[in-house]
């Protein structure tokens, strides 16, 4: 995969945080990143010896220094908070390693009137977290704004377990084929999940027939991923990258203006490279996405292998937007047209059938009440 100009560095740094958790396959982190074993383990030698500052040439300040005196650790604060403006005492306490206490960095934003009124109506309860990174992602829209060069669409992917987001693209649409090019790129690089959980508007649902799947979602089966739908009317299904817009918003988008999509996404990346490594989430008890997500076992396939189904499945083709089994009709999602499927029986029972495609149930249809006349 090309590496643009523009997020070399936080390529690297990402490459070197990855390669460097327990565990990691190095080799095939250089293959998904599109760099060769030789230069993965200079990089990597160079941030033993020298830390970020072996990856870049321009300086930055060190997260520690036990020198510091209290003055100059308060003028750390300070210039961290004028920074990332939405971090309160515990995010800057837990950035700075502990080394000034959480009412103490409070007590130094009051006297610098750098406090800002709490925000109402956003929910801090914790909320269930799956187990392993990779078991789910969850993707979606954060809306459209204008620029001079026309909308901006950013499309996101954040990884379930560690918070760590996969992906801020400045799209120009949200068309399927624009989100399955993203798509891709992610895949590339970070493997494959487990699931995936969207809502149901296009491109991977349909607000009329909550659950039924398109284009986009049938590639996405296709490659052995489960999908799952919101419930409609519940975005807190997909609370995690609700939450994660809501920060966006308040972090990156607010009260700015960009002029291009180039612009846009190198706003995106250079937020991502600060949420993914530097911002302490209190979810994570105070680590850093980073710490905690791991690559995907799941390789992404050049070619899709055709899908075989069981011996005992009736198979039928998808015409348009229907089917026929045992001389009745029923209807599939259109997406579906020229695809085989395949039918069983529902709990043994004559009448009941599951229809699925692949290894997702579409759904279950009933002998007595066929979707079309003969």
């Amino acid at each position: 995969m090309p590496w643009n100009t523009r997020d070399t560095m936080s390529l690297k740094e990402e490459f070197v945080a990855l390669a460097r958790q327990p565990g990691s396959n190095k080799r095939e982190l250089c293959r998904r990143f599109g760099i060769s074993p030789q230069t993965g383990y200079k990089w990597l030698k160079r941030h033993e010896v020298q830390g970020q500052q072996g990856l870049q040439e321009m300086s930055r300040r060190p997260l520690t220094n036990p020198k510091l005196t209290q003055s100059a650790l308060e003028a750390e604060v300070i210039k961290l908070r004028q920074e990332q403006p939405k971090w309160g005492g515990r995010k800057i306490s837990s950035h700075l390693k502990g080394r000034i206490a959480p009412s103490t960095v409070t007590n130094v934003l009051h006297r610098h009137g750098l406090i800002l009124p709490p925000e109402k109506g956003l929910p801090s309860n914790r909320r269930f977290e799956h187990e392993a990174p990779n078991d789910l992602w969850q993707m979606d829209f954060k809306g459209h704004f204008p620029t001079q060069q026309g909308q901006c669409h950013p499309l996101t992917l954040l990884d379930d377990h560690s918070r760590f987001n996969l992906a801020i693209q400045a799209c120009a649409n949200e068309r399927g084929i624009t989100v399955q090019e993203k798509m891709i790129e992610v895949f590339q690089r970070y493997g494959l999940p487990a699931r995936i959980n969207v809502d149901n508007g296009p491109p991977w649902g349909s607000p009329r027939n909550p659950g039924e799947i398109t284009e986009l979602s049938i590639w996405l089966i296709r490659l052995g991923i489960r999908i799952s739908f919101s419930r409609p009317h519940h975005p807190q299904t997909n609370g995690k990258i609700e939450r994660f817009h809501r920060t966006l918003k308040a972090e990156v988008l607010n009260g700015r203006h960009f002029r291009s999509l180039v612009e846009a996404q190198t706003a995106f990346d250079q937020w991502r490279e600060i949420y993914n490594h530097q911002r302490p989430h209190e979810a994570l008890n105070y680590q850093v996405p980073m710490d905690r997500y791991r690559v995907s076992p799941w390789f992404f396939p050049q070619q899709l292998s055709p899908f075989e189904y069981g011996p005992d499945d009736v198979l039928a083709k998808v015409y348009h937007s229907r089917f026929r089994f045992r001389k009745r009709y029923f209807s599939i999602a259109k997406g579906l047209a020229g695809h085989i499927i395949a039918i069983r029986p529902h709990d043994n029972s004559d009448v009941l059938f599951n229809v699925y495609f692949c290894h997702h149930l579409l759904r279950t249809i009933d002998l007595n009440e066929p979707d079309y006349g003969p």
